[in-house]
């Protein structure tokens, strides 16, 4: 059985990404596209297409052109969509590095997407200069000043002078259904990360798709805590906004003082979290200490938020939330469950998919096609899936199957109305005694708990039972590790009970949210070794 979106199908224009967002600017000249945050320093539509178009030719002089790849190391600035815009125009492809990466992981995503433009801030110039000397790349870029690399504001400097010879010009893109615009890696929870293979028509679609259903509009005020280097920051909150016409205050940092003081200050209307951010709204007492009277909804995504957090979060911040999925192999977004007459019902679920998806729960045993509450593996296909893994199409094959199926590896199941809940990640089910056990329904279940502030549950391996669900445990106050299995007992099937509990000072997790249980267990293994 295949489920089709309940919205009208998109039509995907045949334009650039940059000529997309910012081709007609009409009245939004002058309006603010983005607010540094801490600052308040404001940079306008115009001057950030004015800026994209003079960063474009200066990286066409120093060679940039179809095919090369910019590498941006940085936290949220709003240079960073100047840059990354840049890179689209120049016809280049970029790849977005996570600045908590490790030296090894910088130089190997350097190295494998074959970058030779380094973009960073002076913070990090040290490491950038380090891991450059063992890659391709050929010149640094820092935005602001330091000694050793070349200012982003001199690159657009140059570009902005008369006179330039011809061949500085840009080259511009070919087919945008074929050329990249960037290449964000995979997250890596699962395994290695791969470059995934993103076109401008890739990234077009998704937008189009996502804001058919209504999300932002030029009147609204984004806060973008999400990091720009992560698919979802990247698209949905940096690149959806400016589409809109709305106005981006970029956070460079994840702290919820500062976040809250940004809300109130710049009165926020839209927000994009993920789910440790909505628990932290829903609990911490430092919500209190502040005016959000301005934020019309929540949307949380990157992983699963449980029904009784997004109702507790709804209760006290006084606005609706909601959910959406995707992954970065999808541009990123699949499904959206967003709308004023969305029931309250439905706060568990990530909605239906968006206009042009369509969507098949797959059985992970037969294979055969499930209909509404069949749970299985949930397949996508639209205009947003990737081109494919660089240099790997084995990977690329075992993901995205011969008709266009995007095989998501996340479990779930579809109502009669084709609303989605995930179950888990089908490679982090627990399998005890023959049963499987979703580690993310027994996560949402303890998030409940008083006492837990925070918490990820694990397989360990066992004799009798094959593996056993063992909790990791971040305490918001007195309890011990018999309470929490008591707690879970209580409220579950017999196969589902928690039986080991371990306490811990945090929950390692990726940038966008997602718990990387792969060090837990791998923790765990070395403990029992």
């Amino acid at each position: 059985m295949i489920f089709h979106s309940p919205h009208p199908p998109i039509t995907v224009p045949a334009q650039s990404f940059s000529e997309y967002l910012l081709g007609s600017l009409g009245d939004r000249r002058d309006r603010p596209a983005f607010i540094e945050g801490p600052s308040g320093r404001v940079v306008t539509y115009g001057q950030l297409r004015d800026q994209a178009r003079a960063a474009a030719r200066g990286l066409a002089a120093r060679g940039l052109g179809r095919g090369g790849v910019v590498a941006i190391c940085s936290p949220n600035l709003p240079e960073y969509a100047t840059a990354f815009l840049a890179t689209g125009m120049a016809g280049g492809c970029s790849t977005t590095l996570n600045p908590l990466s490790t030296d090894d992981e910088l130089v190997s995503q350097l190295n494998d997407s074959g970058a030779r433009w380094f973009i960073t801030v002076p913070p990090l110039l040290d490491r950038a200069t380090a891991v450059a000397a063992r890659t391709g790349i050929e010149e640094i870029f820092v935005f602001g000043e330091a000694e050793g690399a070349t200012a982003f504001a001199d690159l657009i400097a140059d570009g902005m002078q008369d006179g330039m010879r011809a061949d500085a010009e840009p080259a511009g893109i070919g087919d945008p259904a074929e050329d990249l615009l960037t290449l964000p890696y995979s997250s890596g929870t699962t395994g290695v990360s791969k470059g995934v293979m993103l076109t401008h028509t890739n990234l077009v679609a998704n937008i189009e798709q996502f804001s058919a259903v209504g999300l932002v509009d030029a009147d609204d005020v984004v806060l973008a805590v999400l990091p720009f280097f992560h698919i979802y920051g990247m698209v949905v909150v940096m690149s959806g906004a400016l589409r809109a016409g709305a106005t981006v205050v970029t956070m460079p940092r994840f702290d919820l003082e500062e976040f809250l003081g940004a809300i109130q200050r710049y009165r926020a209307t839209s927000l994009y979290l993920v789910p440790p951010i909505v628990l932290g709204l829903a609990k911490h007492p430092a919500v209190d200490g502040y005016d959000l009277s301005s934020v019309n909804w929540i949307m949380s995504g990157a992983a699963p938020l449980g029904e009784e957090i997004a109702l507790a979060c709804q209760a006290r911040i006084g606005c609706r939330v909601f959910q959406g999925y995707g992954l970065t192999e999808a541009s990123p977004v699949t499904h959206v469950c967003f709308g004023e007459n969305v029931d309250v019902d439905k706060i568990g679920t990530i909605g239906p998919t968006i206009p042009s998806t369509e969507m098949m729960i797959v059985d992970l045993e037969s294979g055969e096609a499930l209909g509404p509450g069949g749970e299985g593996e949930v397949w996508v296909r639209g205009p947003q899936v990737m081109k494919g893994y660089l240099g790997n199409p084995e990977a690329t094959a075992a993901t995205v199957d011969a008709e266009g199926w995007l095989h998501t590896g996340d479990v779930g199941r579809a109502d009669e109305d084709g609303y989605v809940t995930i179950v888990d990640r089908a490679k982090e089910l627990i399998k005890y005694k023959g049963y499987q056990v979703a580690p993310a329904e027994l996560e949402d279940l303890l998030l409940a708990h008083p006492a837990v502030a925070d918490v990820a549950v694990i397989p360990v391996t066992d004799e009798e039972a094959g593996e056993i669900p063992k909790a990791c445990v971040v305490r918001a106050g007195d309890v011990s590790g018999e309470e929490i299995m008591r707690y879970v007992a209580e409220r579950v099937a017999p196969q589902k009970k928690i039986r080991a509990v371990e306490f811990l000072e945090e929950i390692p997790k990726s940038a966008s949210g997602k718990i990387l249980r792969r060090f837990l267990v791998a923790r765990e293994r070395a403990a029992a070794s």
